[in-house]
């Protein structure tokens, strides 16, 4: 499977219909639908619900047939103008190989989700070049500060800027009450790639990893222990992807415990001995992940990092 050009999604407008589904992990309180469709409606678009979304099956969302009937149906809907996870957890690697990619490729719409979701929104670009949206799932609540920047990523098709920790002007948002540290200095420009390291780790050797030469890889992930981020990092670099990337942009590693039972180390020091010897930009503590305030990034799209005063500048527009 080959690189391809790059495919943009059209732009959410007023009345846009976005298909819920859950792909992944199950939704244990119902009103999570609701709210998800309540979501859609507050950004003035229609929710089409999924018809398994409610489903559950241990720890999925039902059986695999039952979750990629819904993805699939919604790809295939020539009335859907997005695809808007409900919730991440587990479960899209199992079927990963039965998206159809066809559908999505001859009529593009806006894949959305984070999380478990990483591993839909990394293969479906690798499959057919489409933009894709590292963003809340639909079951969030959205702060004012999520709610700006996916409206303004997903319904505006003009390059978004720049975010970051400086105090932004007029129309570009930033992070509230930012802590960016810089692990090297530095410009670097490139696609984004990226999500959550566990995700993206289990891609490394399949035919669904995007394209890494000169990406600005972005990280994530939620209840991993050091050790574990430690060993996935490593795997990266044995795997030859850390020295093909052109940046480092680390977001939010919540409910980490830095030590076990043998001893702790810090988390910059653990990120600088595999980062700084790349001798590539890098920085850490972007609003991205398992946090209430996050950025939307779509991945696939160019982008600068600058690593020494924190911002990220989304240089094209995700959406025609």
């Amino acid at each position: 499977m080959g690189s391809k050009a790059l495919l943009r999604p059209p732009r959410l407008n007023a009345g846009s219909r976005i298909a819920l589904v859950s792909p992944s992990g199950p939704v244990l309180d119902r009103e999570d639908l609701v709210r998800a469709c309540e979501l859609c409606r507050e950004l003035g678009h229609d929710p089409v619900l999924g018809a398994n979304a409610h489903r559950r099956y241990g720890y999925l969302a039902g059986t695999d047939p039952e979750r990629i009937g819904d993805l699939n149906a919604a790809l295939r809907d020539d009335e859907v103008d997005a695809v808007w996870c409900v919730r991440g957890g587990y479960g899209l690697t199992r079927i990963l190989d039965q998206v159809d990619y066809a559908a999505l490729e001859r009529r593009p719409c806006a894949l959305i989700g984070f999380s478990d979701v990483t591993a839909l929104l990394l293969a479906a670009k690798q499959a057919t070049g489409i933009v894709t949206f590292h963003a809340p799932t639909a079951r969030q609540p959205m702060t004012a500060f999520s709610r700006r920047h996916f409206t303004q990523v997903l319904a505006n098709a003009q390059p978004v800027g720049p975010l970051g920790r400086l105090d932004p002007p007029v129309g570009v948002l930033a992070p509230r009450a930012p802590r960016i540290v810089t692990i090297r200095g530095g410009v670097a420009e490139g696609p984004l790639i990226g999500g959550n390291l566990s995700l993206l780790q289990v891609l490394v050797g399949t035919r669904w990893l995007p394209e890494m030469d000169g990406a600005l890889l972005f990280l994530e992930d939620v209840g991993e222990d050091l050790y574990r981020v430690d060993r996935a990092l490593s795997h990266l670099r044995l795997a030859g992807i850390l020295e093909r990337i052109g940046g480092v942009i680390v977001g939010q590693f919540t409910e980490m415990e830095l030590g076990t039972r043998d001893g702790a180390l810090p988390f910059g020091e653990v990120l600088e001995h595999y980062i700084t010897p790349l001798g590539i930009p890098a920085a850490y503590g972007f609003p991205i992940g398992h946090v209430d305030e996050q950025w939307t990034l779509p991945i696939g799209l160019r982008s600068r990092l600058d690593a020494d005063t924190g911002r990220v500048e989304i240089l094209e527009a995700a959406v025609t």
